[in-house]
This record gives structure tokens, sequence and C-alpha cells, in this order.
């Protein structure tokens, strides 16, 4: 599958390069080439969205976190750190061609008991939902859009 698909974010240059007749990215966070999945091609264009349109510094965003959760390693797509290198955004990315289900918004509320975020977000490219958290009332809330950088 082309990986490369018209997302509902706003456009992003990325460097993309071809070895062998795979495609890499070179990541924004990471600054080295990675395969371009379908679900890299999200993650890239959320990270520059993030960035530019929110006002999130590239230096409080981390990607691919890993975390243990009931003894199994796993991975948030993307983290934004408040000042205080607190999380503060969970970002879980899908390939375009998942929906964004109750199952994701319950593999990211798993997550983030561990992480503590104050909101998660859910993205597949073409759709995005958002919740803010709140730890004291264990309660979360839909959100229009995610908050920027202030």
């Amino acid at each position: 599958m082309n990986p490369i698909v018209p997302l509902n974010l706003p456009r992003t240059d990325l460097q993309l390069s071809r070895k062998d007749g795979e495609v890499s990215v070179l990541c924004l966070i990471r600054r080295k080439k990675i395969r371009l999945t379908p679900e890299e091609w999200v993650r890239q264009h959320f990270i520059s969205f993030l960035a530019t349109e929110k006002g999130y510094p590239l230096s409080r965003i981390d990607v691919e976190k890993s975390i243990q959760y009931a003894g199994l390693k796993k991975r948030w797509d993307i983290i934004v750190y408040d000042d205080d290198f607190n999380p503060h955004i969970l970002v879980e990315c899908k390939a375009p061609k998942i929906n964004i289900s109750v199952d994701t918004l319950y593999q990211a509320l798993t997550y983030q008991k561990e992480m503590q975020g104050k909101i998660i977000a859910l993205t597949n490219g073409l759709t995005h939902t958002y919740f803010k958290v709140d730890q004291a009332l264990q309660h979360f809330t839909v959100i229009e859009e995610i908050p920027g950088k202030n």
C-alpha cells in the first residue's frame, strides 16, 4: 500500500528518499531516516501540525516512547511535554485505513494510566479526536481541538 495519501492535516514538506524500492522519511524528531509506513506518514504530519500550527517546540516532542504496562512493552506514538517536561499531550496514531474506534480509545486510556498526560489525541490523519483528562476525577471529556502552546 502506498503510504503517501492526502490527509486532513496541513501540508508538510517531508524529506523522502528511496533506496532499493523502499521509501524512507527523515523523522522530524529523531533526525534519522525511518521506513515510510502509512502510520509513519500520519505521525510525521501530526508532529508538524503540533509544531507549526499549535506552537509546540520540537524539543518538547518525543516519538515512540516506550512504557511498561501489565508486564508488556508498549509505545506511545507522540508525546508532547510541558515546560516542566511532564507529559502534556499523548497522541496515538493509526494508518489512514484504520478507523479511530472505541478500541483505539481504550488502548490510549490504558497507556495514559502510566503516562498521566492531560490531553489525549487519536488520529489516523483523516479523523482526529481529542480528550481532556482529569486525573483527580478519573474522567475525560471530548474537546474540539488541541490547545496551542501558551
